[in-house]
């Protein structure tokens, strides 16, 4: 394997003609003798000649020293560059997000552009979430989980930071019995159809939570996977449901109405959380450090 010194030495004789002035234009400080052991070891492990001297301190590239240098010359010249971007942190990368699907459309847009102004060249990989599992930061397969997690999620190696809350709302047909009201319980609509997320699935357990919290047991439930379904079918009439909201004013739409859920008032925490010992990711500071407050 031939050492990066030698290589080191080689390039910056090609590129200013000789070993003095290669001696100078090292960024560090060498000797002129150095620098030629440097170049004649590597001559010697490669078995050929690279350079040539022409005069008393002028230096030219043979054949093989020509093939050699067009290899290595970007490396050594694209190199301060990336030093400075590694110790400034200003590197592109790749960020890699796990996100409930309502915080997928409903937040992550605004974040991400907040993110892309400051770094337009970051690579940023969007996945939903499903099912919050801690193991999808421990193994690496995300940096950044943004749910929320159910009570307390005492993990000592993960570090979260709190973004959002999701506040509950129930819906109704707008033509149902009780639309026009501006205060509607869960009471109010025991026994009647409800529209649910599907089993498994955190906004489900949130909703059984909700609904057990009033004493409410629904005549008939009606699953489905997302928010959006879930509106369409209330508002065709074909049962009542409780969806969570980023927004105090709650989800919106022209057959349907929206109320508060305010006795008792119960509020979700949204939060990003990561590994506390997952490698430095200047991408990772970045999105939380622009991250809604």
């Amino acid at each position: 394997m031939i050492q990066l010194t030698r290589l080191e030495g080689f390039y910056w004789v090609a590129r200013t003609g000789g070993y003095a002035r290669a001696a100078r234009a090292f960024p560090y400080g060498i000797t002129q003798p150095a620098v030629h052991q440097q170049v004649k070891k590597l001559e010697s492990e490669l078995g050929t000649a690279l350079l040539e001297r022409l005069g008393k301190d002028r230096m030219e590239l043979t054949p093989a020293g020509a093939h050699l240098f067009r290899f290595v010359a970007p490396f050594f010249e694209g190199l301060p560059g990336v030093i400075r971007s590694l110790t400034s942190g200003t590197y592109s990368g790749r960020l890699c997000i796990h996100a409930e699907p309502l915080l997928l459309r409903q937040l992550l847009p605004a974040w991400l552009k907040r993110i892309q102004r400051k770094r337009p060249d970051a690579h940023i990989e969007l996945r939903e979430l499903l099912e919050v599992d801690l193991e999808t930061l421990r193994s690496g397969a995300t940096d950044l989980l943004i749910a929320h997690l159910a009570d307390e999620h005492g993990a000592d190696d993960i570090a979260t930071q709190r973004i959002a809350s999701l506040h509950p709302f129930l819906v109704l047909p707008r033509d149902h019995r009780l639309a026009g009201r501006s205060r509607v319980t869960l009471a109010d609509l025991a026994g009647e159809p409800f529209v649910a997320y599907l089993e498994g699935s955190i906004p489900h357990e949130l909703q059984l939570r909700a609904l057990h919290l009033h004493g409410v047991q629904p005549a008939r439930t009606i699953t489905t996977s997302s928010t959006e379904s879930i509106l369409g079918f209330v508002e065709s009439g074909l049962g009542f449901s409780l969806v969570p909201s980023l927004s105090q004013t709650g989800p919106r739409g022209r057959g349907l109405v929206a109320r508060p859920i305010t006795a008792p008032r119960i509020e979700f925490p949204v939060v990003a959380a990561w590994r506390k010992d997952a490698p430095e990711n200047p991408l990772l500071d970045l999105a939380l450090g622009c991250a809604p407050r």
